[in-house]
Formats: C-alpha cells, structure tokens, sequence
C-alpha cells in the first residue's frame, strides 16, 4: 500500500461469544509473529480500542516496547459499555505511552477509563482533498443518472439499525409532506436492505437504494445532493461528514460522538437527537429548503486533508519513539 509492505496476520476470535477473551486470544495470535520482527519495533500502533489495542499494549509490554492507541467511535461508545471489555480497557489503556482520539467527545471518554490527561491527544481524521472538492451538482446528477432539478438528500453509510436507517425512513416520510418532490437516495448495504427496499417501492421512484458503491463514486454522490443525512445513533468522528463539507455540501445529523464539533454553524448544517424521526424530517426540510454557497461550506468545514492528520498521527508516534530512545 503506498509502496509499504503491510502484512495481516490471522487471528483467533470467537464470535458473539467471550468477548472477555477477545483481547488475549487475539494477543496470543499475533504475539508470535511480533517476536520474529526484525529490527525490534520502536512503538506499537494499536488502532481500535477493544480487543485489537489492548492486544497491542500486552504484546509490546511483554517486547519492552512503547504501545500508542488510537480510538474511533464505536470502539468507546459501544464496546467499552460492555462490563468484561471495559474492565480489561481500565486496566491496560492506562499502560499506553499515548492514547489518540479522533473527538473531544472520545477524548473524555479515554479520560474516564483512567488514562492521563497529559497521555491524550486529539487528531481530527483527515479526507482526500484530490477527490473530495466542490463539484456542479446538475453535472453531478447528470452522470449518475439522476433528475437535474428538484432536492434530492443523500445517506452514505452500512444499512443498519444503529445508523438510524429506520427513523430515517420514517423521517424522509413526514418531510415529504411538506416537499413532495423531495428525494432520498441511499448508498450503502447491510442487515437492512430488504426493509430499505421495500420501503423505496412505496415511494414511485422517489426513494432510491443505490446499493454499495466504490468510495471513489462517493464524491459524485455528494454532489449531486442538496445535503446529506446521518442519523446514527452513536459515532466518533464520521469520515461521511468529513467528506461532505470538503465537497461543500450541508449535513443533516445527530447530536453524537464528534459530529458537533464538525457542525459548529447553521451554514453547515443542522443537528437533532437520535432516535426522533420528527426532528429528524424538520432538519431535513430546512436543508432542502435553505440555499447556501457551497464554496462558503467547504472553507468554513474543512479540517483538512490526510495529510495534516498523518502528520500529526506521525509527530506523536516519533515523541514516544524518542522518549524510549533516552530513558535509561
């Protein structure tokens, strides 16, 4: 990848079943391997705080290496909720030289499980600036084969109960009382695409279920929308969103994880709470209806490209590398 060799290792795992073990099976998979590395690492990244970073504190606690972890989301505000996985992340989270959070949000969350403050460190994620730029949206349209005119709103993301999938249905219903024209298409797969489906052949063609498609089509969704909609009920900080304002487009979300710190400003966006369709279909009717520059959206959203975040990523796994180089 980029010219590095990147190896993947099996590991053991047990699903749905000992989740309380997971960490361990999966240390004693890769510790093996670990040990054949040569050189000896200077730090090991853990990325994922349940099992795979607390696997990667214990294996380079037993090598006499740093561990650097870095946290995303549903790694926090859903595993660590757990009372077997969040008792093994109280105990070894705290041992890593630096704990990464991609939110403030995350950030406390580290915090509470009994890391250092001085130990964490906020990283915003990065998009790619070469595909995720302001674009025409009838262009857009035109090339994906859809009506020029009209307000289409679009989700990106797994069809999934926790994405807020059904209220988004739901949602998109009551809005549409007010904007009969008013379109949704849905780009993605998942455990619910038969209910999205049959939801689409209610709606005479108004409703679209594009499926799964490859992230480089995903700008040219972007484009084409009025804005999108993310009504998750749990996120770190979402890439989607991320992408969405480089590409100048409004979003439509809810009040969770690191999306607040994304959508600081009614010209970016609106916010409602999860699991309420009713102000979900408000948000969406004010983003259908409200014109904006997207010029405007895509400078005042930007948190910059993937660049800046792997450089920063880079500089904290450099400052642990060399405070293991000096201590005695």
């Amino acid at each position: 990848v980029e010219g590095v060799e990147v190896e993947h290792p099996r590991t053991l795992y047990i699903p749905r079943a000992l989740r309380s073990l997971s960490a361990l099976l999966y240390a004693i998979s890769i510790f093996p391997r670990a040990l054949r590395l040569r050189p000896r690492p200077d730090v090991i990244l853990g990325s994922w705080a349940y099992p795979d970073a607390c696997a990667a504190i214990a294996i380079a606690r037993a090598m006499g290496v740093p561990a650097v972890v870095k946290v995303h989301g549903s790694d926090l505000d859903v595993v660590a909720k757990m009372p077997g996985p969040r008792a093994i992340m109280r105990a070894l989270l705290p041992r890593a030289a630096a704990v990464i959070a991609v939110s403030r949000p995350l950030a406390r969350d580290v915090a509470a499980l009994g890391v250092p403050p001085d130990r964490i460190h906020t990283v915003d994620n990065g998009v790619d600036s070469q595909r995720f730029f302001v674009r025409d949206r009838k262009a857009a349209r035109a090339l994906l084969g859809l009506p020029i005119d009209g307000k289409l709103l679009v989700y990106i993301g797994h069809l999934k109960r926790s994405k807020g999938i059904r209220e988004l249905c739901a949602a998109y219903a009551i809005a549409r009382q007010g904007i009969p024209d008013l379109r949704l298409v849905m780009v993605g797969d998942g455990e619910e695409r038969q209910s999205c489906d049959q939801f689409a052949a209610c709606h005479d063609g108004r409703v679209v279920v594009a499926g799964a498609w490859p992230h480089e089509h995903v700008p040219l969704w972007l484009a084409a929308a009025d804005a999108l909609v993310l009504p998750s009920w749990h996120e770190g900080t979402p890439n989607v969103v991320l992408e969405a304002l480089a590409c100048g487009r409004r979003v439509v979300a809810t009040r969770v994880g690191g999306t607040p710190d994304l959508i600081t400003s009614a010209k970016l966006g609106d916010l409602c709470e999860v699991k309420n369709p009713h102000g979900l279909a408000l948000a969406m009717i004010r983003a259908a209806c409200t014109p904006y520059d997207p010029a405007q959206v895509a400078a005042m959203g930007s948190r910059g490209d993937w660049h800046r975040s792997a450089a920063a990523l880079y500089r904290i796994l450099a400052q642990v590398s060399v405070r293991r180089a000096r201590a005695p």
